[in-house]
């Protein structure tokens, strides 16, 4: 039996984990937990499928257990059960007893995705409010042209691909937005890859496919985000299905994630060739000046909650120098010095109190170094070809290429003396190390196309 106390314990991970996560998120993974009992430190959970419970392990226990850690005292163990008919929840057995009887009821279907709703966009997340520079101009001109109507054959589907934090979500939005302002009014919708799974396994148990299917066929722009999260054979070839109808009645299709096409090693190969048949365009880094240009747009729109609030130039440059990531992270900085500002009287604080509030972050710029395993990885990956390739005598312009990169990006990002690169590279030596990071180095001088696989390769690599 539940207690009370339990029961408000609980309410409050789910405050929390809504306020860290999102509503969205939280709608589609975590709302039907329940929990059933905690005993010696170890917390129970339910929940109502095998397949919600598998995803849950794989992928936010560690969120799980800080949450749950945080508002219940002891505990050092979350276990998750699935739940049967005969075993609801207390708290769900209260709501049904209470609820209105009535007769002939229909069985339960999937919330319909309602494509022109305007609560799955943010209306803070506009064109206008995106911070554009050399590192996005690419993808935002890309995202102005589908949401203008003005993107032809060639930018269906608009891949966009870069780290976490660096304004994929935004452009989406801002898509959505600025596609619904336009006279023909055109339907969009914008889901998650999760929401598209959950979506489609409860239509599965609610043996409603059909519905589900219906709703994408009035879209005229489907916006998918984090697309590196969906997964399974079944869950593909029905996102492949949808996307064909789309695409294939000149609907577009922008898909966000946070790899380019060719690292999503579980996707369908048939898949990712359709994904590189449109435009596929990356977001790196921003630097220190639209970093600067960012934190100047932050500050603008706390300060129209707070017209007195002021922060210092210098502290702000520090910011923008300091911490090397996207507008999640410069936000976090400017929202710690802002916190720190109020707690000594709203007086603005000089640089060793700002480094002071931004200490953990500043430590969590610090990452582990690129290996040459991490290197070899990820070029075997984005090229599509085997370690042992990479490691033979083949002297295939196909492994040559890759080879001579892999050896130029061990020069470039780690310690280790060139000798020592020949030999991991399969036994080379120290000459031809040096001859491939010349070769490359000079291609990089007139080769476009490459510099940006580099780029994208040393992003992948830094970004762990």
């Amino acid at each position: 039996m539940l207690t009370r106390t339990l029961d408000t314990q609980w309410d409050r991970v789910r405050a929390r984990l809504k306020a860290e996560l999102g509503k969205d998120l939280f709608a589609s993974w975590f709302a039907r937990l329940e929990p059933e009992e905690l005993e010696k430190g170890r917390l129970a959970l339910s929940v109502p499928t095998r397949f919600l419970k598998s995803w849950l392990e794989n992928h936010y226990m560690d969120t799980l257990r800080q949450a749950c850690a945080a508002e219940f005292e002891g505990v050092k163990d979350i276990v998750l059960r699935i739940r049967s008919a005969e075993r609801m929840p207390r708290r769900q057995v209260a709501r049904t007893a209470t609820a209105p009887r009535t007769t002939g009821a229909a069985p339960s279907t999937p919330t319909p995705l309602a494509p022109d709703a305007e609560s799955g966009l943010d209306p803070a997340l506009t064109f206008d409010t995106f911070v554009v520079g050399m590192p996005n101009a690419l993808a935002h001109a890309a995202a102005r042209q589908v949401a203008d109507g003005m993107a032809g054959a060639h930018v269906n589907p608009l891949f966009i691909h870069a780290a976490t934090g660096l304004g994929k979500t935004h452009l989406l939005h801002a898509i959505g937005w600025q596609a619904r302002q336009q006279p023909q009014r055109r339907r969009v919708l914008y889901i998650s890859a999760e929401q598209f799974m959950y979506r489609f396994l409860a239509a599965l148990k609610g043996r409603d496919v059909l519905s589900f299917k219906e709703q994408f066929q009035n879209v005229d722009i489907l916006l998918i985000d984090d697309f590196q999260f969906l997964q399974g054979k079944t869950m593909q070839q029905e996102f492949c299905h949808t996307f064909n109808t789309l695409v294939d009645s000149r609907r577009q299709v922008v898909i966000a994630a946070d790899v380019a096409p060719a690292m999503l090693d579980k996707l369908d190969a048939r898949m990712r060739s359709r994904l590189v048949g449109g435009l596929v365009v990356d977001m790196q880094t921003p630097d220190e000046t639209m970093r600067r240009e960012i934190l100047n747009r932050k500050l603008a729109l706390m300060r129209r909650r707070e017209p007195h609030l002021m922060v210092r130039e210098e502290v702000l440059d520090f910011i923008a120098r300091t911490v090397q990531g996207g507008g999640r992270e410069l936000e976090g900085a400017l929202n710690r010095v802002v916190a720190m500002q109020r707690l000594m009287g709203n007086a603005p604080i000089d640089l060793d109190a700002a480094a002071h509030a931004m200490r953990d972050l500043i430590r969590r710029q610090e990452r582990r170094p690129v290996r040459i395993d991490d290197i070899l990885k990820a070029v075997s990956q984005l090229y599509n070809i085997s370690r042992t390739e990479l490691l033979s005598a083949r002297r295939a312009q196909s492994v040559v290429r890759p080879r001579q990169i892999g050896m130029y990006l061990a020069k470039k990002l780690t310690s280790r003396s060139l000798p020592e690169i020949g030999r991991r590279f399969g036994g080379r030596d120290h000459s031809t190390v040096l001859h491939a990071v010349r070769k490359i180095d000079k291609l990089l001088e007139k080769d476009d196309a490459l510099r940006q696989e580099i780029d994208l390769l040393t992003r992948i690599l830094k970004d762990g």
